[in-house]
């Protein structure tokens, strides 16, 4: 089962497979498409990566045995502010942090536990829910690329 969990994970963070993984998502992402919000209201990719890292952040150091993050006060903390469109340093930190957050991942679950294995599907799957919807708002901007 750890076999399975770190292909998946694979297949989530940067291994192409029938859909696009979490790395190419944000390839050439500007603060400016980070910040956008899409029709309706809902969360900016920025807001969507903050969330995906508060919690994948969580993940890695109980994987670790580092020390994880402080909690938010609820789920919708985890999202935070929308970004700022002029900011690009603070959407290159984010797209960083998670790149560091990505590798850290994939090293622990390559040496995982047979017996903690089964513990990450819940997070995999989230991981794969929330790429969907930057790809989605990547459509709807007309940041994606119509054939990949």
């Amino acid at each position: 089962m750890a076999e399975l969990m770190k292909t998946l994970y694979d297949l989530t963070w940067d291994r192409e497979g029938w859909e696009a993984p979490l790395a190419d998502a944000l390839k050439g992402l500007t603060a400016r498409e980070a910040a956008w919000r899409p029709a309706g209201a809902g969360n900016t990719i920025w807001q969507t990566l903050n969330h995906m890292n508060h919690y994948d952040e969580r993940t890695l150091a109980e994987l670790t045995g580092g020390t994880p993050p402080p909690r938010a006060a609820d789920n919708d903390a985890t999202f935070g502010a929308p970004g700022d469109p002029a900011d690009e340093s603070g959407w290159q930190v984010a797209v960083e942090r998670r790149r560091r957050i990505g590798e850290g991942l994939a090293a622990a679950i390559a040496s995982l536990p047979e017996a903690k294995a089964g513990e990450l599907a819940a997070q995999i799957l989230h991981a794969a829910y929330h790429t969907g919807q930057i790809v989605q708002v990547r459509k709807e901007q007309g940041s994606w690329p119509a054939r990949r």
